[in-house]
């Protein structure tokens, strides 16, 4: 089965421990939903932050959501003069038959300016989106802590 890349960003509003871990775990509740992925056949994920991001571990976000045998790693992303501040990125590597071309990336908020190209996602129910966040939170075990 071939591995496939996934990407996705989000920002948030400012270097918050409960910001980032809320903006993270809707990312990837995203990047599930709109791509179909089970974390069981998730390969790895890989997170970075821009440097003026360090309030909290963007992989706990993941873990919350009960990915607890995949394993991640967070870096900071290369600080360009005039890059995009406060953003999260991920890039997913996915066990899937599913093409390259098939898979939708995800960009959102601010984030949705670093590929206008892929900003195809519909509009979002973001409390819908929180009820299945907490569902799959609380089926995993996975505390905040």
């Amino acid at each position: 089965m071939p591995c496939r890349g996934v990407r996705g960003a989000t920002t948030v509003d400012a270097n918050d421990r409960e910001e980032i871990l809320r903006e993270t775990r809707r990312l990837l509740a995203l990047l599930m939903r709109t791509n179909g992925i089970d974390p069981a056949d998730l390969a790895s994920a890989w997170f970075t932050m821009t440097v003026d991001l360090d309030a909290e571990f963007p992989a706990l976000a993941a873990r919350q959501l009960g990915w607890l045998d995949v394993p991640l790693i967070c870096a900071h992303e290369v600080d360009v003069p005039g890059s995009l501040r406060r953003c999260i990125r991920v890039l997913l590597h996915w066990n899937t038959d599913k093409p390259q071309a098939a898979i939708e990336h995800v960009y959102v908020r601010q984030a949705k300016a670093l590929r206008p190209d892929l900003t195809k996602l519909p509009a979002v129910d973001w409390d819908e989106l929180e009820a299945w966040i907490a569902q799959q939170c609380g089926e995993s075990g996975a505390t905040g802590a």
